[in-house]
């Protein structure tokens, strides 16, 4: 009876210890699940079980049980550290907390109507069959067929393969289509970024200017430029952990303005002397930019009306934070096709249709590598400069995301390429899948 007792009493020790360590994770896990669950339930029509089966099966977050209505979302681990996401027409979903007051109103995008009566990618009218004597579309099939295979390693959603303009490939797995809206997580910065190069354009902005936040004009923080943000080389502290509670979890999932985490980060090199990856940053660049303009509308109008409604992503929908800060870290959704227009957009150096939207320059300096990240990245694009991909031209660059979203640009191939889904290196082979659609090329 004594050994069963001390057995009883290490059990609830080893119990006591864990849950002391874990609890804190429980509002992570909350709050992803709910988000998580409302954004998709609400912006892509799927059912809830399939989310939950599915876009919520990682682990921990699978340990949430979560209830939605449509227009929201509670999730709980074992009934502890609820959490609750909102919707709003144009504005996707919230995670909120206990000082959410739902009469303080946030402005909603005004939109321009789709151009309906044009062909991809200037409309989403169906383009006639274009056939290229030099793609072997059979190979260009199987290549794309390849990234469908043994799905329930590589968890692909969506493939689609643009050249010269013109879909030349595409598939979907079952439940999406082309008209289904996929969040492009970390593909979201690329956006945000390209909203700055138009701001360049039009002459509004200098990014070689100092940002001088309130603060930081009293260290050595007030050397940071608009570059060095760009280029995720402020020598600004972050922690960019999604195992833990770090800077980027309690970002995303615990502050009502996420604009304002990484701005309140100490200065741990001077700038250009470090290279480090921050959502925080990006976040910091959305904050940014709402201050360039007079009104909240105009805030939030502006990424449409000059990007995304502009090249007809008409299904591109930036979520806000509960200040009404665009998450430019982290929560634009778009169609595969959209997707793909975005990329199209860089391919085509800036010009769409004939209208110039940034200085073709601007994709020079996306796409030139950083000091210090290895040849890995350029201005919030990722790129293949230093052969990452060995078997793909190094000219690639592209917008990534979490799960491995990506949108490749590759300007000596005249290529664009869109992968969604569920996984990443290594379960799923980007290399070979590029090497395989090239081949197709002859």
């Amino acid at each position: 009876m004594k050994t069963f007792k001390r057995i009883l009493l290490i059990l609830f020790v080893i119990l006591s210890v864990a849950v002391y360590f874990n609890f804190p994770k429980l509002n992570f896990i909350s709050g992803y699940a709910a988000k998580n669950m409302a954004s998709t339930v609400f912006l892509t029509e799927r059912g809830a079980r399939s989310v939950e089966l599915n876009d919520n099966d990682v682990p921990l977050i699978n340990l949430a049980d979560v209830e939605t209505d449509g227009k929201s979302a509670s999730a709980s681990v074992f009934g502890l550290m609820e959490r609750k996401a909102v919707c709003h027409e144009g504005l996707g979903c919230t995670l909120i907390n206990e000082n959410y007051d739902p009469n303080i109103p946030i402005p909603v995008p005004v939109r321009a109507e789709p151009k309906s009566d044009l062909v991809f990618p200037y409309g989403d009218k169906e383009a006639k069959d274009t056939v290229f004597d030099h793609i072997d579309y059979d190979r260009l099939q199987k290549a794309i067929d390849w990234a469908f295979s043994d799905n329930e390693e590589k968890k692909t959603r969506t493939v689609l393969v643009a050249y010269k303009n013109h879909i030349v490939g595409e598939k979907y797995l079952d439940g999406f289509t082309k008209d289904t809206p996929i969040l492009g997580w970390s593909m979201t910065k690329s956006v945000l970024a390209t909203l700055y190069g138009i701001l360049e354009y039009q002459g509004k902005i200098d990014l070689n200017q100092a940002v001088l936040l309130e603060g930081w004009e009293k260290d050595e923080r007030k050397h940071i430029t608009l570059n060095h943000l760009l280029r995720m080389q402020s020598g600004l502290a972050w922690e960019e952990d999604y195992t833990s509670i770090s800077d980027v979890t309690r970002m995303l999932f615990m502050d009502a303005d996420m604009t304002k985490a990484q701005g309140e980060k100490e200065a741990i090199a001077a700038p250009t002397e470090i290279w480090n990856y921050s959502s925080g940053t990006s976040n910091l660049l959305s904050g940014i930019l709402r201050k360039r303009f007079k009104t909240h509308q105009e805030y939030i109008n502006f990424p449409y009306e000059a990007l995304i409604d502009k090249i007809g992503m008409s299904s591109m929908l930036i979520e806000t934070d509960m200040k009404g800060n665009f998450v430019g870290s982290s929560y634009a959704w778009a169609t595969t096709r959209d997707w793909a227009k975005f990329g199209l957009l860089y391919l085509n150096k800036g010009n769409w249709n004939g209208e110039r939207l940034f200085d073709s320059s601007w994709v020079d300096y996306v796409s030139k590598p950083t000091l210090h990240s290895d040849g890995t990245y350029g201005a919030h694009f990722w790129l293949n400069a230093n052969g990452k991909y060995p078997d793909v031209p190094k000219d690639l660059y592209s917008a990534n995301g979490y799960q491995g979203q990506r949108v490749f640009i590759i300007p000596s191939k005249d290529l664009v390429v869109v992968r969604t889904g569920l996984a990443e290196e290594p379960d799923f082979d980007i290399n070979l899948f590029l090497k395989n659609i090239l081949a197709s090329f002859q």
